[in-house]
């Protein structure tokens, strides 16, 4: 049996660069998040007629929906250059104001993470949003002085997967927000076969649906999960990927058939043998399982919700008859010694 497959930690070494070139490069050819991409299309072709820079755009929602996939295609489709960044890596006014002189007009300034800026960058960001200028400050005690730095009209492009930490001065200087949704079976399907025959892998119907099926809505996690079946059916197999091929693979790798890795049944294990289904404390469930509350609340969490698997009340979380039938638990048998 192959080891535990980790759908959240899927962008290593040779996978990243297979990103790169499944990623989509028009928004034509982006499947999924319709009436987002509808409406990106009438604004960059405005900003276009106009010969403006787009205004600035944040996306938010949870990995691996495409909103660096969007960021790179907003760029080309502008016909201009993009600079990539991180909210974390700009901890100092200076490493923004060298990033924003660089910019050409109209340039694209991604920020991945950008609720994690530190609060001095995002206040030096507020000027260079609305009026294109940054004020520096040089030297310090009686000599110190402002200097005012003109800069190039450039979009600013945000991706937060926790909008919620995101200030209110920030968000308001956002002209377009998108709020990324997970994707449905079908439109993974076409994701998966338009990887497949990219990556030149054969592939049927079926098995892409049941790839699809598993990936929790997400198209990072079903093309990482199609280039691991890829390896099963050329070692095991000729290459093609089957059904049959597929569900062996998706077994071996722990993926049960809705899409949940072994994290996410523990957690729901845990909390019907241990906490008698409910509801206790997120911090509490984190310690039982043994994983960081914060990863749980960001990355396990929402899709148990959306699933119907838990529900967040104010007394804690709580699981659904859903879970238990998932489990094949009786509701009131919550005894199972054998969890840990």
């Amino acid at each position: 049996m192959a080891n535990n497959f980790d759908p959240h930690n899927v962008n290593e070494g040779k996978d990243k660069e297979l990103d790169g070139i499944i990623r989509p490069q028009e928004l034509q050819d982006f499947s999924g998040q319709d009436k987002i991409v509808t409406n990106l299309k009438i604004f960059v072709a405005a900003a276009k007629m106009r010969g403006e820079p787009l205004d600035h755009v944040l996306f938010h929602g949870p990995p691996g929906l495409g909103k660096t996939t969007l960021a790179h295609i907003i760029a080309n489709e502008l016909g201009v250059n993009m600079k990539i960044t991180s909210g974390p890596i700009l901890d100092k006014p200076g490493d923004l104001a060298g990033l924003l002189t660089s910019l050409e007009e109209g340039d694209v300034l991604f920020i991945d993470e950008i609720h994690r800026l530190s609060p001095v960058v995002e206040e030096y960001l507020y000027s260079a949003m609305e009026d294109y200028v940054i004020d520096i400050m040089i030297d310090k005690g009686p000599g110190a002085r402002s200097v005012r730095i003109s800069l190039n009209p450039f979009t600013l492009v945000g991706a937060t997967t926790r909008s919620g930490l995101l200030t209110s001065p920030l968000r308001a200087r956002f002209g377009i927000t998108c709020a990324m949704e997970y994707y449905d079976t079908m439109t993974l399907v076409n994701i998966i076969k338009r990887s497949a025959s990219i990556l030149k892998i054969g592939i049927e119907q079926d098995a892409a649906y049941e790839i699809a099926l598993r990936s929790r809505g997400t198209p990072r996690i079903a093309n990482a999960l199609l280039r691991r079946v890829r390896d099963f059916a050329q070692v095991m197999g000729n290459g093609h990927i089957d059904l049959n091929i597929a569900r062996y693979a998706l077994d071996a790798l722990n993926i049960d058939k809705r899409g949940l890795d072994s994290i996410d049944n523990k957690i729901l294990k845990t909390i019907i043998t241990k906490f008698k289904g409910g509801p206790v404390g997120i911090n509490t469930i984190a310690t039982a399982v043994g994983e960081d509350q914060g990863t749980i609340e960001e990355v396990y969490e929402p899709f148990l919700i959306k699933e119907g698997f838990i529900n967040r009340t104010p007394r804690g979380r709580e699981v659904t008859e859903l879970a238990y039938r998932h489990l094949g638990i009786e509701v009131g048998n919550s005894s199972d010694p054998s969890l840990f």
